[in-house]
């Protein structure tokens, strides 16, 4: 039986037109028809239920109930009652015989959702039922039998876990016989304004909010972000600005705005790690590797200061991370560069990194983290660890643009 793919886009509500997205399409077309097993795998939030729908929907058993399991949500002492159903008195509250999941999708489809949480002991069993379609009940000798189609899906690599031992090779390959994935929505970044303006659609209606649109500058910078989230973070982003902005059309700087707020949750609760998010290992370290560099002036820069100073009670009240120009103990230091000297050789010399001056590496410093934090002086000055007037001089000093843009 062929399956148009428009038409089964449209039914599935499966959003989007990149080729990733059409690829994952023409997989449910294929499988959905033939009664068999699948894993559906990919990072939380991008859609593996919507998926799972999609192919019962499309399948011989789309007239039958699909039964819904999050493996992860249920405690591991009571997962194979609810799979599998109890004998009544079996356990302790057991008063009642009852059916599990298994029975209840009889004739139809289950989805066990976040399968690599299912405790080994109850994946012996899950293999027993998709390899013969029998189960037993707890606290039951009775043999039964269900007819069901499995699909299950993870945000986990099955195979590292295999690995690890926790979770059985065999139940794995069973799983595996067709794996369709679903790629990261930074991977298909092209769909990012249909999901938008069905989110945005579908939230102002339902709530009567009025809906002037996002700018096509907005989505640009939408399409900038990662969105370790995927579809459920941008779903509850276009919520939350819509709500916030009251109904006025969506601009770049309001999405940079809330972007940026995002962007610095992680950092807020140790923002002296020298952590850098959202960026390549190499850009990472150059980041990292800038900022040291910086603090490391700065820290000579004070020494300097407390070395050259006669006054040992401003010695004393120094603070040694966060030195305070309203103080006026720090005298104004000749050149920027590193002056601090051991035997007629400065401590650290400007041909030591090569023709790049420390001036030139502090800019450079000065530069990305004010771009990293949008041109939040405030957060810059915290990061960099320096004072906010400190900040806005070395700007001045530097003659640096008054707003420097998100890359």
């Amino acid at each position: 039986m062929k399956i148009d793919l428009p038409r089964l886009q449209k039914q599935s509500g499966i959003i989007g037109t990149s080729e990733k997205i059409y690829e994952v399409l023409g997989m449910i077309a294929q499988v959905a028809p033939v009664d068999i097993s699948v894993l559906v795998t990919g990072e939380s939030g991008c859609g593996k239920e919507i998926i799972a729908r999609s192919i019962h929907k499309h399948s011989k058993r789309s007239q039958t109930p699909m039964v819904i399991v999050n493996c992860g949500a249920i405690p591991e002492g009571i997962i194979e009652s609810e799979l599998f159903g109890h004998k009544k008195g079996s356990f302790t509250g057991a008063s009642d015989d009852r059916k599990g999941y298994f029975e209840q999708a009889n004739k139809g489809t289950i989805f066990l959702d976040e399968i690599g949480e299912a405790p080994l002991e109850t994946q012996v069993k899950l293999l027993r039922v998709l390899e013969t379609g029998e189960y037993m009940r707890v606290g039951d000798s009775k043999i039964r039998r269900t007819d069901v189609r499995v699909i299950a899906a993870t945000n986990k690599n099955l195979s590292d876990l295999v690995k690890k031992n926790q979770f059985r090779q065999d139940l794995y390959y069973r799983l595996k016989t067709v794996n369709i994935h679903i790629p990261a929505l930074r991977e298909r970044v092209e769909d990012i304004n249909p999901f938008v303006e069905r989110f945005a659609l579908e939230f102002t209606r339902s709530n009567e909010i009025r809906y002037r649109g996002f700018m096509p500058d907005a989505i640009r910078v939408m399409k900038q972000y990662d969105w370790p989230g995927n579809v459920r973070e941008l779903k509850n982003f276009v919520e939350k600005i819509m709500v916030l902005e009251k109904g006025e059309r969506i601009t770049a700087d309001m999405v940079n705005r809330e972007l940026t707020d995002v962007l610095n949750e992680p950092l807020m609760e140790n923002d002296r790690l020298p952590i850098a998010i959202n960026k390549t290992s190499e850009q990472a370290e150059i980041d990292i590797i800038l900022r040291q560099l910086f603090s490391l002036k700065q820290d000579t820069e004070l020494i300097r200061a407390i070395l050259s100073s006669d006054n040992e009670k401003s010695f004393l009240t120094v603070n040694p991370i966060l030195p305070s120009e309203d103080l006026k103990i720090i005298p104004p230091l000749a050149d920027p560069n590193m002056e601090v000297t051991e035997d007629g050789q400065p401590l650290i010399r400007d041909d030591a990194i090569g023709e790049i001056l420390m001036k030139d590496l502090e800019k450079e410093a000065i530069i990305r983290t004010l771009r990293f934090f949008n041109n939040n002086r405030r957060k810059t000055a915290r990061s960099l660890g320096v004072s906010e007037r400190t900040l806005y001089r070395k700007i001045e000093d530097y003659k640096l643009e008054p707003k420097i843009k998100r890359s």
